[in-house]
C-alpha cells in the first residue's frame, strides 16, 4: 500500500476518503492511554500537527506497544475516521502496527516538551524533529523556493560563482584560508615566507566572502543574474546575528541604478515574505502562539506598506535629534550599529527603511562615488528586530575612477585585474545587492538567534556537526 504523507491525511482527508484504509508513517511524538487504548501522535515532518493514530489494545502485542516510546518510529495501516476526541478533525483506527525503529526512553533527549533553543543546539543531530525546529526547516525550504520563483519570473538567470577565490570581495581580511600544503611541513621561499608555488593553485586562495564580483561578470553578459550560495567570514565573532558559514542571495541587474536597486529589493523581500504568509501559514502560527506573538502581524506589516527612503545623513540627524543614550555614539562617518538601525525602524518610523548615500569610507571599493566626493550609492535596507537585511548599491562603471578608488585603498591590482577589465569593454551602469538568507530567515520566523535558523550552524569553537 502507498504511503500517505500526514499532511494529505490532515489537509486532504475529504479526497482520501473517510473510511478507506492507509498507510502512514513517521515518528511517536506523544503516548497515552489506558488499558484498553492507546494513543499516539504520529508525525512524519510534513506538517507541524500530529496525526493520532488509535490503537485498540486486544489487536496488538504486549511486548510491541512496549516499543512504542516517544521518539520511535512506525508504520502504522489503519482506516481513517472522523475524530471523537478533541483537538483533530480525523484519526487513524490502527489495524497494523510495526516498529521501523525504537527509541529507548532513558536515553533519548527529547522525551519531554518545551526544551529551550539553546538545549537544542547541542542535539542538532536530533532538533529537526522537535515541532520548532520542523517550521524552521520547512519555511527555509519555502523561502528557498520563493526566491527562486521571484527570479526566474523576472527573467533572471541563476548564476553559481566560485567558492573558493583569489579575491577579498568585502575588503574585510577575515576569510578562511584554502591549501593542500602540509601544514607540519610548510614549504618557504627564500625570504622565509610560505611558498604558495607549491599548493594546489600555485597561490594563496580562499573560500569566498561573497559571489558578487563574480556574479556582475554574469550581469554584463545576461543583463541579470543572481547567486545563491553558501559564503563564509573568518570573524572571530559570537554574535546572535552572526555565522561563520551563511547563505546569500545576490542579484546583480545590468543598466539598473540606485532607485531601480531599491524598487526591486523592497520588491523581492516583499514577495518572499509574502510567500510564507501564504504557503506556510500553519508553521507560522505555531511560531506565533509559541515564541514571537507578533510575528504574523509584523510579517503583514511590512507586505502592506511602503518601506521609507532616507540618506545616511538624514538619519544621522534623525538619531542626533532623539537624544537616545545609544551605547555607540552618533556621528557623521560612523557605521551605523544594530541599535541605530533598529530605532530608526521600529521606534521613529515604524517601518522598514532603506538608507542611501552612505560615507565612501565605510563602504566597499566598486561602489559608485555621488557628486559631492563624499558619499556613494549604497543603500541598506533595514527590518524590524533584524536591523540591516540587505545591503548592495550602484556599482561604478567607470574604469578610471573604479582604478583611482582601488588604488587609493591599496588593493592589489593582481587581485582586482579581471574586475577592473570588465570596465574596459563595454562597460555599463549597473547595480546589486545582497540579501542573508539567514536573516531573512530570522524575520520569517521570529527567532533572534541566527544559530536557530540553519540546521548546522558554524561558529567559532563549533563545528561539531
Amino acid at each position: 500500500m502507498e504511503r500517505t504523507k500526514i499532511i494529505d491525511a490532515i489537509k486532504h482527508y475529504e479526497q482520501i476518503g473517510i473510511g478507506n484504509k492507509i498507510s502512514v508513517k513517521g515518528w511517536v511524538r506523544t503516548k497515552r492511554g489506558n488499558n484498553a487504548v492507546a494513543f499516539i501522535a504520529l508525525n512524519d515532518g510534513s506538517i507541524v500537527s500530529n496525526l493520532q493514530i488509535v490503537a485498540d489494545l486486544e489487536k496488538f502485542d504486549v511486548a510491541l506497544m512496549k516499543q512504542i516510546t516517544t521518539g520511535s518510529c512506525l508504520h502504522v495501516i489503519g482506516t481513517l475516521v472522523e475524530s471523537q476526541g478533541k483537538g483533530q478533525v480525523v484519526e487513524v483506527q490502527a489495524d497494523e502496527i510495526q516498529v521501523y525503529g525504537t527509541a529507548d526512553p532513558e536515553s533519548y533527549p527529547l522525551q519531554k516538551k518545551g526544551h529551550s533553543v539553546e538545549f537544542l543546539r547541542e542535539i542538532a543531530h536530533l532538533r529537526p524533529r522537535t515541532n520548532f525546529f520542523g517550521c524552521v526547516l520547512r519555511l527555509r525550504h519555502a523561502m528557498a523556493f520563493a526566491i527562486h520563483s521571484y527570479f526566474n519570473s523576472k527573467g533572471y538567470f541563476y548564476m553559481n560563482t566560485p567558492l573558493i577565490t583569489a579575491s577579498d570581495a568585502e575588503g574585510a581580511g577575515a576569510m578562511f584560508n584554502v591549501t593542500t600544503l602540509d601544514l607540519n611541513n610548510l614549504p618557504k621561499t627564500p625570504e622565509g615566507k610560505v611558498d604558495y608555488s607549491q599548493d594546489f593553485f600555485g597561490k594563496p586562495v580562499s573560500l569566498t566572502v561573497s559571489g558578487q564580483l563574480e556574479g556582475e561578470l554574469g550581469a554584463l553578459a545576461l543583463g541579470g543574474i543572481y547567486t545563491f550560495g553558501p559564503t563564509f567570514r573568518a570573524e572571530n565573532s559570537n554574535t546572535p546575528r552572526h555565522l561563520a558559514e551563511f547563505w546569500m542571495v545576490e542579484p546583480e541587474v545590468a543598466f539598473n541604478d540606485i532607485t531601480d536597486n531599491m524598487n526591486l529589493a523592497e520588491d523581492f523581500i516583499k514577495f518572499c515574505v509574502r510567500y510564507a504568509l501564504e504557503n506556510n501559514m500553519d508553521d507560522l502560527q505555531f511560531l506565533n502562539d509559541m515564541f514571537d506573538k507578533e510575528l504574523i502581524e509584523r510579517m503583514k506589516f511590512v507586505v502592506n506598506n511602503d518601506f521609507v527612503r532616507l540618506t545616511y545623513t538624514e538619519a544621522i540627524d534623525i538619531l542626533t535629534a532623539s537624544k537616545v543614550k545609544f551605547e555607540y555614539k552618533v556621528e557623521w562617518g560612523i557605521d551605523l550599529q544594530s541599535e541605530h538601525e533598529r530605532y530608526l525602524v521600529e521606534q521613529h518610523f515604524k517601518k522598514p527603511v532603506i538608507l542611501t548615500d552612505y560615507p565612501k569610507e565605510i563602504k566597499a571599493f566598486y561602489m559608485k562615488m555621488n557628486d559631492d566626493g563624499k558619499t556613494v550609492r549604497a543603500m541598506d535596507v533595514l527590518f524590524p528586530k533584524i536591523g540591516e537585511i540587505i545591503g548592495g548599491s550602484e556599482r561604478e562603471e567607470n574604469y578610471d575612477k573604479l582604478k583611482k578608488r582601488v588604488e587609493e585603498l591599496h588593493i592589489p591590482e593582481k587581485d582586482v585585474w579581471w574586475y577592473l577589465e570588465t570596465r574596459k569593454f563595454g562597460s555599463a551602469p549597473h547595480s546589486g545587492f545582497g540579501l542573508g538568507f539567514e536573516r531573512l530567515l530570522l524575520f520569517v520566523t521570529g527567532m533572534s538567534n541566527i544559530r536557530d535558523v540553519i540546521p548546522f550552524p558554524r561558529t567559532p569553537l563549533n563545528a561539531e556537526f
